[in-house]
């Protein structure tokens, strides 16, 4: 017969991402993940290391956190020297991770990742995580806008991966690409398998990171409006979908000759510098 008390240490000697060990705090807690909350907890040890290592965290530096579970992915960062803050909405997660995180240093703020004032975080804050993949979008707008993010090294949807790194002409080449641009640059670090994830998730994942120039001037949000209305509907004329948005069609055409682009060019076709180029010659920025 077995001991179920030397059956249980034998267990929580695993790694925290093992799959024993996640099974066994769920137990532990009464928990299930949750499906509308984006909860797929890390189970593969290599990829871990590889996100933190991708994303920076090092000595001293500061990284931000969301969505972190039963803090596996933490405590990756933590043991690297980097001071961590995770942002956490599951209240039912408080003991787990008063549990897993304990010694680490990292700091666990309760509360919706879409509330949060990035903008208060300090200057050259890195961005590691996991997110939730069906606020992906959001959360990374917010992370381009604050300038105190420099970078944010992210696990989302490989579809979601490849529309970031997409350049024009590509089939995935959208408004979260051209974003993506305006603010910095996008590299894919490696794609990640359904079962690295417990439970698994409907999709593959890619790892990618973004890098953001804060020496430059933010894009003025009427230029981001401009380019989210150009791409809206990317495979139309770019013409036809600024019309769409109340743009005098004989300034455009006369803006399209200016450019060097032609009358029946497709938005998803056109740089971004020549878009910026076409925003200045109709007056949306100065």
């Amino acid at each position: 017969m077995i001991d179920p008390q030397t059956t249980n240490s034998q267990t929580t000697e695993l790694p925290l991402y093992s799959p024993a060990r996640v099974r066994e705090l769920l137990a532990q807690h009464g928990l299930r993940p949750t499906k509308s909350l984006g909860q797929n907890f890390l189970i593969d040890g290599n990829i871990l290391r590889s996100i933190a290592e991708a994303g920076g965290a090092a000595a001293g530096e500061k990284v931000l956190e969301i969505g972190p579970g039963l803090g596996v992915l933490t405590r990756e960062i933590a043991s690297r020297g980097a001071q961590v803050k995770a942002l956490e909405k599951d209240e039912r997660l408080r003991p787990v991770l008063a549990d897993t995180l304990a010694g680490t240093g990292a700091e666990v703020v309760w509360g919706d990742a879409l509330d949060f004032d990035y903008a208060s975080l300090p200057a050259g804050t890195r961005v590691i995580a996991n997110l939730p993949y069906y606020i992906t979008g959001l959360l990374l707008s917010r992370f381009m806008e604050a300038e105190s993010i420099v970078s944010a090294t992210v696990l989302v949807q490989k579809e979601v991966a490849q529309r970031l790194a997409a350049r024009p002409s590509d089939d995935a080449y959208g408004f979260l690409s051209a974003l993506a641009a305006l603010y910095g640059t996008v590299k894919h670090v490696r794609d990640v398998p359904k079962g690295a994830f417990f439970p698994a998730p409907d999709v593959t994942s890619s790892v990618v990171r973004l890098d953001f120039d804060r020496t430059k001037p933010q894009p003025p949000r009427a230029l981001i409006d401009f380019v989210d209305a150009a791409l809206h509907h990317r495979r139309k004329t770019l013409r036809n979908n600024l019309r769409m948005v109340g743009h005098d069609p004989a300034a455009i055409d006369a803006a399209l000759q200016e450019a060097g682009q032609r009358p029946d060019v497709r938005a998803e076709d056109v740089p971004l510098h020549e878009l910026i180029h076409i925003a200045h010659l109709l007056n949306v920025v100065r």
